[in-house]
């Protein structure tokens, strides 16, 4: 297990000329191949082997590789807590190679590949394990075909956020009238902005890493988001009401660069991404355990969890789909097959 603090404009400017090596130098990769295969893996959320969807993933993916006997063969290093720098950059970084693995939400993709914000819409999924059965069915291929094409990153598997997104505030909120004029934190993606708009916020696109400061400063009255991610990372500490209005069930991705899939040895890839599927099913059990727990400790910590008028939330977010369809068409077949899956 290798988890590593780092520079990040040292580790950017270093990885850049490796991997500038590595394609412009074919002898090198096979040498290199032959030795241990050290890849780079990125999280936004805070080093918790608990309640961070990230570091879950990575023990379990660590665990896997062994009891594939690729323990010595591949090193995964992890850089939890934005280290590598915003997500934004970083899905960009795995775009380029740069990064090898990024464990994190559909959401910021859909800044790459937009057809990827179909699983954002409002009250899209109804449960996870909904979810696994309606990307089991085919759904999520057409999603995944685009990033691919589009951003040049692979999906390894899907696993699960740590629970479905819902409104912590600083005031209680139980109606889309509660949400008036509140500003509320979305991820830096235009389908939740527009969701939580819709719903009745002000929404708010800032980047994961700017949250904490923003609502100490008044500049954030709330934001979205699962138990444990919040938990996690102490949003408790500066809003105490959270509405379960579970607008959204956001798939977990483990991202992967095309060009790393490309530079492994086809038998050490195979191994790998073996265990790299294994260590989101993992994490898919860890994720479904652990938000019960992670709501019972916010109740502890001093937060009101309470219930909400979620067909109210619901109705006004109806609109968003007929006007995302039209935008993108080739979603429809995807969002179909969703909606027709049964829990």
């Amino acid at each position: 297990m290798t988890i590593v603090p780092v520079n990040r404009r040292a580790f950017i400017k270093s990885s850049a000329a490796v991997t500038a090596g590595l394609v412009l130098s074919p002898g090198i990769i096979g040498r290199a191949e032959a030795a241990t295969l050290k890849l780079k893996c990125s999280s936004s959320l805070p080093n918790d082997p608990k309640f961070a969807n990230g570091r879950v993933y990575y023990d379990n993916l660590v665990k896997n590789l062994k009891g594939n006997g690729l323990g010595e063969q591949v090193e995964v290093a992890f850089f939890p807590d934005n280290q590598l720098g915003q997500e934004i950059d970083v899905i960009n970084s795995v775009k380029l190679g740069v990064i090898d693995l990024m464990v994190s939400g559909s959401s910021i993709s859909a800044n790459l590949v937009p057809l990827v914000g179909t699983f954002d819409l409002g009250f899209l999924f109804s449960s996870f394990p909904q979810q696994t059965k309606a990307f089991d069915s085919g759904a999520a291929k057409p999603i995944e075909d685009a990033l691919l094409k589009g951003g040049n990153i692979r999906i390894i598997a899907w696993a699960y956020n740590f629970g479905s997104r819902s409104v912590l505030a600083k005031k209680p909120v139980k109606t889309p009238e509660d949400l008036a004029g509140l500003k509320i934190r979305t991820l830096p993606n235009p389908v939740i902005t527009e969701c939580l708009r819709l719903m009745g916020a002000a929404a708010t696109p800032l980047a994961f890493g700017e949250i904490y400061t923003a609502l100490q400063a008044g500049v954030l009255d709330g934001l979205e988001h699962d138990p444990p991610t919040i938990l996690a990372s102490k949003f408790f500490e500066t809003a105490k009401f959270y509405a379960l209005t579970q607008h959204n069930f956001s798939p977990l991705a483990i991202y992967f660069s095309d060009m790393t899939y490309n530079r492994m040895d086809p038998k050490l890839r195979e191994g790998f991404l073996d265990a790299a599927k294994k260590a989101a099913v993992d994490t898919r059990a860890h994720g479904l355990a652990v938000e019960k727990e992670a709501l019972a400790t916010l109740g502890e910590k001093g937060v009101t969890v309470a219930e909400c008028d979620r067909e109210a939330f619901k109705k006004r977010v109806a609109p968003q789909y007929e006007n995302f369809i039209k935008a993108r068409p080739e979603s429809k077949p995807v969002i179909d097959m969703i909606r027709a899956t049964q829990a």
